[in-house]
C-alpha cells in the first residue's frame, strides 16, 4: 500500500508500523483519520507507540474530546431508555452506542453522532409521539419527505432535540422496506439482549449482521472505513469458534443477506486482515474491487477523490433501496424540489 489513506489502514492493523512513519508524513495522515472519524480510533490504536510529541499532544486531546463524545451518547441513551419504560418499551441500540453500551472494543476511540434505537414497528407511534412531547422536533418537515419515511424507509424521519442538539433515529428494521433483502426484524427484537438501565443491543450474529448491511447500503460509503473497522473488530471478538461461524452463517441466510456477509469479509480481509472460514469462499470479485477503490479515495489533505466512482456508488445505493420506477420517481421529485440531498 501507498498514500495516506493505505498507511492509515496499515496503522490501524499494524500499530506497530507507527515507527515507520516519517515525521513529515503524519499530516496526510492525520487528516484523512480525521475526514474518516477514526482519529479517535487511530489514537486508541497507537496509544502504547513511540510517536513524535506533536502527534502524541494531538491524540491526548482527541482522546479527551472523545471520551465527552461517548459520556453525552451514554446520557442520550438512558434519556431514551427513561422517557420510554413507563411505556413498557425498550429501546434496543444500534452502530456505536450499541458498542459503547456493551463496553466492545469497537467504542474504543469511536465517535458518535446520533442515537440509533429499534423499536417494534408496532411502537413507532408511540415512540413518535413520546419524544415529540419532550422537546424532540423533526430534522425533515418537508412532506414528501415525511411520507418517504414513513412509507419506505426503515425509521421515523430524524428528530433533533430543540434544546441539546442531539439527534434520534428511531428504527423498525435496519434496511428500507423497499431493499431486496428483507432481515427478519422480529427475530432481531425476539434476541435482543439486555445491558441494564433499560437498554437492550441485538445478539453478537444479528449486530454483525447490520453492520455488514449498513456498510454495504449506506449511500455513497462516506465513511465506510470506519465502518469496516467495526466490522472487522465485531467479526474478531464474536466469531471464534466454527460453532459461532456456523450461527453467523445461518443468522446471514435468514435475514437474506448471506452475500452482503460475504462481500464485506473479502473486503476487511483485503484491508484489515480479517480472518473467516476458508470454505465459505473468498473470491475477490470486480465489485469488492470498486468498493476498495472508493474507500481509498482521499488525498493527504483528507479531501475525497475519485467523483465518478463516488457518484457510481451513490447511484448503486438507491437501485439496491428501490425498485427502478420508484427510484426515478423518488429522484426526479428530489430534483425538482432542489434539495440535491438523499432522503
Amino acid at each position: 500500500m501507498s498514500g495516506p489513506v493505505e498507511e492509515l489502514v496499515t496503522l490501524l492493523r499494524y500499530p506497530d508500523a507507527a515507527a515507520n512513519i516519517a515525521v513529515d508524513g503524519w499530516t496526510d495522515i492525520l487528516c484523512v483519520a480525521r475526514a474518516e472519524m477514526l482519529l479517535a480510533t487511530l489514537g486508541a490504536r497507537l496509544q502504547d507507540q513511540p510517536l513524535p510529541d506533536a502527534v502524541t499532544r494531538i491524540f491526548t486531546d482527541v482522546r479527551r474530546d472523545c471520551t465527552g463524545n461517548q459520556q453525552r451518547a451514554r446520557w442520550e441513551a438512558n434519556r431514551a431508555a427513561s422517557l420510554l419504560a413507563p411505556l413498557g418499551i425498550t429501546p434496543i441500540l444500534l452502530k456505536g452506542t450499541a458498542y459503547l453500551a456493551s463496553d466492545h472494543t469497537a467504542a474504543q476511540g469511536r465517535h458518535i453522532g446520533d442515537l440509533d434505537i429499534m423499536v417494534p414497528r408496532a411502537a413507532l407511534e408511540t415512540v413518535e409521539a413520546a419524544l415529540l412531547g419532550t422537546g424532540w422536533e423533526w430534522v425533515k418537515d418537508d412532506p414528501y419527505d415525511q411520507a418517504y419515511y414513513r412509507q419506505w424507509m426503515h425509521e421515523l424521519p430524524p428528530l433533533i432535540h430543540q434544546d441539546r442538539d442531539a439527534m434520534i433515529d428511531v428504527h423498525h428494521t435496519i434496511l428500507p422496506l423497499t431493499a431486496r433483502p428483507m432481515p427478519d426484524a422480529g427475530a432481531m427484537i425476539a434476541r435482543a439482549r439486555s445491558v441494564g438501565d433499560g437498554l437492550a443491543i441485538l445478539d453478537p450474529c444479528d449486530m454483525i449482521c447490520h453492520c455488514a448491511a449498513h456498510f454495504h447500503a449506506d449511500g455513497d460509503m462516506a465513511g465506510g472505513l470506519r465502518n469496516l473497522w467495526d466490522f472487522h473488530l465485531l467479526i474478531s471478538d464474536f466469531c471464534r469458534s466454527s460453532e459461532q461461524w456456523s450461527e453467523l452463517r445461518q443468522r446471514s441466510g435468514e435475514h437474506q443477506l448471506w452475500p452482503t456477509l460475504q462481500g464485506t469479509l473479502r473486503l476487511a480481509h483485503a484491508l484489515y486482515g480479517t480472518i473467516w472460514p476458508p470454505e465459505w469462499g473468498a473470491k475477490w470479485g470486480l465489485r469488492e474491487a470498486f468498493f476498495q477503490r472508493r474507500l481509498l479515495a482521499r488525498n493527504g489533505w483528507g479531501q475525497e477523490t475519485r467523483p465518478v466512482t463516488r457518484l457510481a456508488i451513490y447511484i448503486r445505493s438507491h437501485w439496491l433501496r428501490m425498485p427502478p420506477l420508484m427510484l426515478a420517481r423518488h429522484l426526479w421529485i428530489k430534483w425538482r424540489k432542489g434539495s440535491g440531498a438523499s432522503a
